[in-house]
């Protein structure tokens, strides 16, 4: 029997992969396409997943291929200066393309031992006390202990599972797509510009070689999202709303998204789960999507697999919808409060002008920019420390990095006591690192393996809590 099957091969799927062959799990991954689409929704990685690229040791390939950025104008497209009191060491995003991080995934899936299989399209599941069964369009069945559907925001996970998926439809398209454009590239900015001062949902990057990214308002709202645009929809769309196309042509990939904004009720039934936009899907205000999925893998994965060693406590696969549901939800409201203000009606262009006064003020800059790229997230874990529940930003030890020495997925005690703590009848689960670590700023931390702080203090009673609650009970 599979430990656990994942159904989608996007970067939410092949974390999770990554996640759980760090934790000596069986993983198949099951993708209905047999290759990539080469398209790029994703931009890049946020400060949060920065952080976690580098707590896994992947961080020095991404910035082999990518290019840090410290820019504001991430809510709302508000330009404003990056804010220099962020809660990490890692304060800079990478630009880097979604194909990118899906090959550097996958890769590093692959050496950890993962299965990915191409061109399996999952057509039905079903669930008993043992375990999952699905069923494939080939006809083909599979068993696994658990499964997890990353298979995007038409989830036939979540419709096999029956969990509602409320919110709103899209009120507006637009036209997304990589193509070349015969106009010279000084006409092209200075169009660009002109537009952009009414229109915030146009733009174009450039790509090299006389290619653009392109973004466009569509003229209506598409019944079916999954037919792309032709290259005259889309120079149709460029004439309306730029006065030219350009001379656009030789498309690279076309497509579209909407502005609908859902969120599953539920994001666990029984032995099935939902992450990334099977569980969420909004505006792609702010480029949080691709990061919050991964986000959700990475709360998830060491879970389900302390649930495949038989090692999960009660109610520890419950805390991944009671963590991750209020971040989702959160995501959700932050990109509806975007899309308002990308409005051209006088109420939004008032509301702009008044936030955009108040992202002048560093502390609400900061507290908006931490939102957006993640660095705000904490988790309910009940009252305490200000760290109880936070991530512990990457800190220097006596010997290395605090982050080099979570990168086998492991749990960690950082102990500044002198040693005066024990974790004797879990070290199968944990390390315990002996450090005076001059940053921080509490006696010990216990670490969970996604790297929120799950206990602070010096009292080993306390502390046996602690590891009983999260890793279940000494020596299991």
């Amino acid at each position: 029997m599979i430990d656990v099957i994942v159904v989608g091969g996007g970067p939410t799927g092949l974390m999770l992969a990554i996640e759980l062959r760090l934790q000596d799990v069986r993983v198949v991954v099951l993708e209905r396409l047999t290759e990539p689409t080469g398209e790029s929704r994703g931009q890049g990685l946020h400060v949060r997943s920065v952080e976690m690229m580098d707590q896994r040791g992947l961080l020095d390939r991404f910035l082999a291929v990518s290019g840090r950025f410290q820019v504001g104008g991430f809510f709302g497209h508000i330009h404003k200066p990056w804010p220099q009191t962020m809660d990490t060491a890692h304060p800079y995003g990478l630009t880097v393309e979604q194909p990118v991080t899906e090959r550097l995934l996958h890769a590093y899936a692959l050496e950890l031992g993962a299965e990915i299989r191409r061109g399996r399209e999952v057509a039905g599941l079903s669930q008993d006390d043992g375990g999952v069964t699905v069923e494939l369009a080939d006809g083909t069945r599979l068993r696994s202990r658990y499964l997890v559907g990353c298979d995007g925001g038409r989830s036939t996970v979540r419709r096999q599972l029956g969990i509602a998926f409320p919110g709103e439809p899209s009120r507006v398209d637009t036209l997304l797509g990589e193509l070349s454009l015969a106009e010279d590239p000084a006409t092209i900015e200075a169009v660009v510009t002109e537009v952009r001062r009414t229109e915030l949902r146009f733009g174009a990057v450039p790509r090299g070689e006389g290619a653009y990214r392109m973004v466009v308002p569509a003229a209506d709202v598409a019944e079916d999202r999954v037919e792309p645009p032709t290259l005259e929809e889309f120079r149709q769309q460029l004439r309306a709303t730029a006065g030219t196309d350009f001379g656009a042509h030789s498309p690279r990939w076309l497509s579209r998204f909407g502005d609908a904004t859902r969120q599953a009720e539920q994001y666990r039934v029984g032995r099935a789960f939902l992450a990334g936009d099977a569980a969420h899907i909004h505006p792609p205000t702010g480029g949080q999507g691709l990061n919050l999925g991964i986000q959700d893998a990475y709360n998830l994965g060491w879970k389900l697999a302390a649930a495949v060693h038989g090692r999960a406590p009660a109610g520890l696969l419950d805390s991944y919808h009671t963590e991750r549901h209020p971040v989702g939800a959160r995501v959700l409201a932050n990109t509806r409060a975007q899309m308002t203000l990308l409005g051209g009606e006088p109420g939004a262009v008032a509301l702009r002008e008044l936030l955009s006064t108040l992202m002048d003020f560093e502390e609400v800059n900061r507290y908006i920019t931490e939102m957006v790229f993640g660095v705000g997230v904490r988790y309910d874990l009940g009252e305490g420390h200000r760290l109880l529940g936070r991530r512990l930003r990457d800190v220097r030890l006596k010997q290395g990095r605090l982050y080099e020495r979570m990168r086998g997925g492991r749990a960690l005690l950082l102990d500044a006591t002198g040693g005066g703590l024990s974790v004797a009848g879990w070290a199968d689960r944990l390390d315990h690192v002996v450090d005076p670590a001059e940053e921080l700023d509490a006696p010990a931390v216990l670490l969970r393996p996604d790297g929120y702080v799950a206990w602070v203090g010096a009292d080993q009673q306390t502390l046996d809590e602690a590891l009983a609650r999260w890793f279940g009970a000494a020596g299991a």
